[in-house]
């Protein structure tokens, strides 16, 4: 339903906002919802100590000619789509020139990564230490799904959820993920705060 409302809406949006809108911005904004209902998942780790963070600092990964890199939207879960995705255009464009500052880099409380745009259909993304966590995206293929007892093709895209074990269970991490399935199959209770 993502793929169908950026149809709908990303020429209006482009309009409005000057950004183009991506799908980026709607992991960004389900993994802040996310994180604010399973807090576990938004920690990190210093020393002994876990730090559970109230805000959702998110890192996005960026690949430049020298490599990967993870600037952060800050207070992601306080962002419209047209910040994070202006945001994002902005990082890119500075991680691309050599211009990101460490203030841009530092202080990250999880990580999205996108294979997707190189056409990984699966990956194990690599937590970003100190955080807990990091989401991978992965490329969006027609597949053949049953739907109300029928076979249909339907876009699908298979997400990734690496985490550190000594915070993170596997339930925890199980409900996490379906929690951003369920957002993203429901952009519209999404952009509805339900």
């Amino acid at each position: 339903k993502v793929k169908q409302m950026r149809k709908e809406m990303g020429e209006a949006f482009e309009k409005q906002h000057g950004v183009r809108l991506g799908f980026m911005s709607f992991f960004v904004k389900a993994a802040a919802e996310a994180l604010r209902r399973h807090p576990i998942v938004n920690a990190s780790v210093d020393g002994d100590d876990v730090i559970y963070h109230g805000y959702s600092d998110i890192s996005i990964a960026v690949s430049t000619d020298r490599g990967l890199v993870t600037p952060v939207l800050r207070n992601a879960e306080s962002m419209s789509f047209a910040d994070v995705e202006g945001g994002i255009r902005d990082y890119a464009e500075k991680a691309r020139k050599g211009g990101l500052s460490l203030d841009d880099l530092q202080g990250g409380t999880f990580t999205i990564t996108n294979g997707g745009t190189f056409g990984s259909l699966m990956s194990t993304p690599i937590v970003n230490p100190p955080q807990s966590a990091i989401l991978g995206m992965h490329t969006i293929k027609d597949r053949p799904v049953a739907e109300n007892g029928q076979i249909v093709v339907a876009p699908m895209m298979y997400i990734a959820l690496s985490y550190d074990h000594r915070i993170i269970d596997g339930k925890d991490a199980v409900l996490f993920l379906v929690d951003i399935k369920d957002q993203l199959e429901n952009p519209h209770r999404m952009l509805l705060g339900l």
